[in-house]
């Protein structure tokens, strides 16, 4: 029986469980969910909690892959390619609705390009084996037009073809949120962790791990929760937790920024991504379609401390649109961007990298503490299934825990629907789009789009308030809906209707409504601000919210 997704519900919980949980996971972005959805299965006692909401930080700022990493090929790790196909043909498997096949061309303006290019990608299918997602070709250069039509003409040659998956990052986040529900799990945002609790057992005279404090930052109120297991599982704030527990800890993480500019459609016209396998400075270079809009990017540049909301830097800027120009007839300039965003990898740090973070590894490391915290953290989305397992594992046996074997590789993920067509943009929510049409209907003054540029209506945001925990105008606009990553000034123009229907839905007091619309409005105008390049700066900012 599935369980709802309903916040109040799940404080509750917490507030009715006397006894330990056997697992506190502390993280709700990629990494801690897939945890939450693998112990859960399990059979496990699971409790998430995440700071501010699901997906805030790292997942939902990706670059919209379901890919192996061509480029990981390139520099020998051939282990975490291998890895990374598999799952990306797993995580297609059990969430078809959201992961998608993808056709990358790579166009060859060198002779040497083509067989270069060729040979690589040849291997890259071998190593996919079963969990391929089509064969790599060769694209004369009328294949490569057709299938690239803005793509520059000039010299070119040909092209290459091959295939690699496609998502929506906080959509999927959110369905692994309600996945870990349906098998029982006690999921919240909004809760950050303020302590990590030690104390000493009779057999026992070291201190260890017993349990957290956390603040639900709703209503002030603080919770000691007692664990076999804390999880920490908290991406680019990895460290922060590890000093909660051991003040005197090493870093692990070596924050790294990428940067994604956002398009019209007609930048790149039609189904097939651009992939650019090395620009002016040996970096890889994407033009997505996504969301009827075209995702660029990326970037990866150092930054001293990881943010909730970092801010891109006009090299960074600079550096995508003229290298888009190379190999885009129609220009992209600075006035056509309809967002842009900023993602932090939590890379981790190695003694052989020295200031390029280009070239530090992307597999997971988990590393317990002499106290017994448990930290899984770098990796990628893709292989987030693979992770959990990893993690969960671990937790059996530092608990110890029940040993139960792991359920997810076969697992259907929250909204699991085959076939899709006929659902319009509401596809993303799979077998739930119905649900959401009958919002629709039952309640037509939700049925309309609430921005002319984007099809988001009022009944998506009386859902994601209804059933996905959505709290805030931010929480509806940029990771509910994706309002605020396709188009910054729509989204802006969208913030106080959404708010208005956001208090309705969650039946504040007339006499606290309106202040509430006022103050949700005024936080994602500024926010928002932050998502066009008219509010950028050259410098990142240190501060978090």
């Amino acid at each position: 029986m599935e369980q709802p997704v309903n916040r109040e519900q799940m404080l509750a919980r917490i507030q009715a469980h006397p006894e330990p949980w056997d697992m506190i996971i502390i993280g709700g972005g990629a990494t801690g969910a897939g945890v939450a959805v693998d112990a859960a299965s399990r059979g496990f006692d699971v409790l998430l909690l995440e700071a501010v909401d699901f997906g805030k930080g790292t997942s939902s700022r990706s670059t919209k892959l379901v890919h192996g990493g061509v480029r990981y090929l390139e520099q020998g790790n051939v282990s975490l390619v291998m890895s990374a196909l598999k799952e990306r043909g797993l995580l297609r498997q059990n969430a078809p609705h959201l992961v998608s096949d993808l056709a990358f061309i790579v166009p060859n303006y060198a002779w040497w390009q083509t067989p270069f290019y060729g040979a690589g990608l040849k291997v890259y299918d071998l190593l996919a084996g079963r969990y391929g997602f089509g064969k790599s070709r060769i694209l004369s250069e009328q294949e490569t037009i057709e299938r690239l039509p803005n793509i520059e003409r000039h010299e070119l040659r040909g092209g290459v073809v091959y295939y690699d998956g496609q998502f929506d990052d906080a959509r999927l986040l959110i369905d692994l949120i309600a996945t870990a529900a349906d098998h029982g799990a006690t999921l919240l945002n909004y809760m950050p962790v303020i302590a990590i609790n030690k104390s000493a057992a009779a057999s026992q005279p070291d201190e260890l791990i017993r349990g957290v404090t956390a603040r639900d930052s709703e209503s002030g109120e603080t919770f000691d929760l007692e664990a076999r297991v804390v999880v920490n599982a908290t991406g680019i704030f990895t460290d922060e937790v590890r000093h909660m527990a051991d003040p005197d800890a090493d870093k692990m993480i070596a924050p790294s920024q990428g940067i994604h500019l956002v398009f019209d459609k007609s930048f790149l016209r039609g189904d097939s991504a651009l992939m650019v396998p090395r620009t002016s400075d040996g970096r890889v270079l994407f033009a997505i379609p996504w969301h009827n809009h075209t995702v660029v990017g990326t970037t990866d540049t150092p930054i001293p401390e990881p943010l909730y909301e970092p801010r891109p830097l006009e090299e960074e800027i600079e550096f995508i649109l003229e290298t888009a120009a190379q190999y885009l007839s129609r220009p992209p300039k600075r006035s056509d961007v309809l967002s842009v965003y900023v993602g932090v990898r939590p890379l981790v740090k190695s003694e052989h990298a020295g200031s390029k973070t280009s070239s530090l590894s992307r597999d997971h490391v988990i590393h317990i503490d002499n106290y017994g915290l448990l930290t899984i953290t770098g990796g990628k989305w893709t292989t987030y299934r693979h992770m959990a397992e990893d993690c969960v594992d671990h937790a059996i046996t530092l608990g110890p825990l029940e040993d139960r074997p792991c359920q997810t590789r076969n697992l259907r993920i929250h909204g699991y629907c085959e076939d899709t067509r006929g659902l319009g943009h509401l596809y993303v929510y799979g077998a739930e789009a119905d649900n959401i049409r009958a919002i629709a209907e039952a309640e037509p003054h939700l049925a309309a789009p609430l921005h002319p540029q984007l099809p988001y209506t009022g009944a998506e945001v009386a859902w994601a308030v209804r059933h996905e925990m959505a709290r805030t105008v931010e929480d509806v606009l940029a990771r509910r809906t994706r309002a605020l990553f396709l188009n910054a000034h729509a989204a802006i123009e969208m913030a106080r209707p959404v708010a208005t229907l956001m208090a309705a839905e969650l039946r504040l007091p007339a006499n606290h409504a309106q202040s509430w619309i006022d103050a949700q409005t005024s936080a994602f105008v500024e926010l928002a601000k932050q998502y066009t390049l008219s509010a950028t700066q050259s410098t990142v900012i240190t501060e978090k919210p």
